[in-house]
């Protein structure tokens, strides 16, 4: 079974390579515009990731000691036990839906060469540009 935190510790890690800098300074460029830029909006879904994570490692501790062996089961703890089901799976949902948000928009982002680089000429950027599509203009009469 991956360590608790695997799925976030990838996406901390994409994220550190897509910018080029460690997460600690991350977090504080992102502190200095965190409601107008991608990296805040990256960010902030990390940290819903990571407390998801953290919250199913807790849940399932808690499972644990209400499950064990040798303690007596009755209603009360049975519904406790319920409970704590409940909140790992919320807590599943929660991480997978951030994980596959975050996927999905590091895998759409991409590192924008250095100035003095040049870029290598791609089958998009090589081809003729591709004229926009005529406008059909509406009769008025």
């Amino acid at each position: 079974m991956p360590a608790p935190d695997a799925t976030a510790q990838t996406i901390a890690e994409r994220i550190e390579t897509l910018y080029a800098q460690p997460l600690v300074d991350l977090e504080t460029l992102a502190g200095l515009n965190p409601d107008g830029s991608m990296l805040a909006a990256l960010l902030a879904s990390l940290t819903d990731l990571q407390f998801a994570e953290r919250n199913i490692a807790f849940q399932r501790q808690r499972l644990r000691q209400l499950a064990d062996p040798e303690r007596k089961i009755d209603t009360v703890e049975a519904g406790h036990i319920l409970d704590c089901a409940r909140r790992i799976a919320e807590s599943v949902a929660t991480r997978d839906a951030h994980a596959k948000t975050l996927s999905g928009v590091l895998a759409s982002l991409h590192r924008v060469p250095a100035p003095d680089a040049k870029p290598e000429p791609t089958p998009a950027t090589s081809a003729a540009p591709v004229p926009a599509p005529a406008r059909a203009v509406a009769r008025t009469r």
